[in-house]
């Protein structure tokens, strides 16, 4: 389906210069901005805003009334998955959906849809706008964990200086990634490029450059003993919770770096604990947890061979302008009748 221009209602913070950004790549758009109803943001890609922000009872009105006449969303309203359920139902004209989030398929799965609401409204994530940010921060975690920053730190605190120690090598490691997405691709590539053999693990076997072999999710506690660091990239969907389970930690081999980007809730993280005790995870470097914020009674807050970062490892001053070209590029799709990039399974949510 073509049509001429394409009505879109901006849900979340966006820069001015972006909004002119994206009406200049994709001149079709008629774009309908109020910054009166949107809360300020805090810092780079902070798509929800100050929570401090409130709404009159009447601007709240004007909020919804243009979410009601838009064709399409720039992000979902006040990235709450009750207001898109909301919105869905209330705009039967609405014919797209952008999330912010690489993996903003669990918020429309959260918004409860039906099959037959979901089939009337395309939804696309923010996929690949975050893939080189969490690639660095995964290679930071296991360089961390080759080196032995928490050793060299407690020896600098202390004033001690060792004897010396030989230190473990990326480049003669088995780098296992699990999730073969855009950020488990890009992670993939930046561990290869530096020289260590990289395996996969992924929900369908594909061939991917710089990575030796793929195996199914069904073999990851069969493969998992071959790593030497573990980089968990998957995305939050009903078949990886916990994916990274007890018995994937029981197989590694003593001594593995874990570093995870992906989802908290895709790993165990009693088991992960466990495994940091007793050594055969020898360092963890996480961005992400089961609950944020971590709560202030987990074990990982005073655990030394642990990096605990506040899920900010994405974040990068130019992820706006990313998501922005991401989203002037598939609103020319929509537009010209082509099938939209970083579309949503409708079945997995991601």
């Amino acid at each position: 389906m073509t049509t001429d221009r394409l009505s879109v209602f901006v849900c979340t913070p966006l820069e001015p210069r972006l909004c002119a950004l994206v009406t200049e790549l994709e001149p079709r758009i008629d774009l309908v901005v109020d910054a009166e109803l949107l809360p300020p943001m805090r810092w780079p890609g902070d798509h929800e805003g100050d929570p401090e922000f409130t709404r009159t009872p009447e601007q709240q009105e004007r909020f919804d009334t243009l979410c009601d006449a838009a064709e399409a969303l720039y992000g979902i309203p006040d990235t709450r998955p009750a207001a898109l359920a909301r919105t869905v139902r209330a705009n039967p004209k609405l014919r797209w959906v952008h999330t912010m989030a690489a993996g903003g398929g669990s918020q429309v799965k959260a918004a409860g849809l039906s099959p037959d609401e979901m089939a009337d409204v395309q939804f696309t994530t923010s996929a690949g706008a975050h893939g080189d940010t969490l690639a660095e921060f995964a290679l930071f975690g296991v360089l961390a964990g080759a080196k032995d920053l928490p050793r060299l730190q407690r020896q600098q605190r202390d004033r001690i200086w060792s004897t010396r120690w030989a230190m473990k090598q990326v480049f003669e490691m088995t780098v296992l990634v699990v999730g073969m997405g855009h950020i488990g691709r890009t992670t993939a590539a930046r561990f290869a490029a530096l020289g260590a053999r990289v395996i996969g693990v992924n929900r369908s076997i594909k061939e991917v450059e710089g990575v030796e072999q793929v195996y199914p999710t069904t073999e990851l506690a069969a493969v998992v003993g071959q790593a030497d660091a573990i980089i968990n990239t998957l995305p939050q969907a009903s078949d990886t919770d916990k994916l990274i389970s007890a018995e994937v930690f029981a197989n590694v081999k003593p001594g593995a770096i874990f570093a995870s980007t992906g989802r908290g809730t895709c790993v165990d993280e009693d088991a992960l604990v466990t495994a940091l005790e007793d050594g055969r995870i020898s360092f963890a470097a996480l961005d992400v947890f089961a609950v944020e914020p971590l709560p202030a009674d987990s074990p990982l807050w005073a655990m030394e061979n642990v990096i605990v970062s506040p899920h900010t490892g994405a974040l990068n001053d130019a992820e706006d302008e990313l998501i922005a070209r991401m989203f002037a590029e598939n609103a020319r799709r929509l537009l010209d009748g082509e099938p939209l990039e970083n579309a949503i399974d409708r079945v997995h949510f991601y």
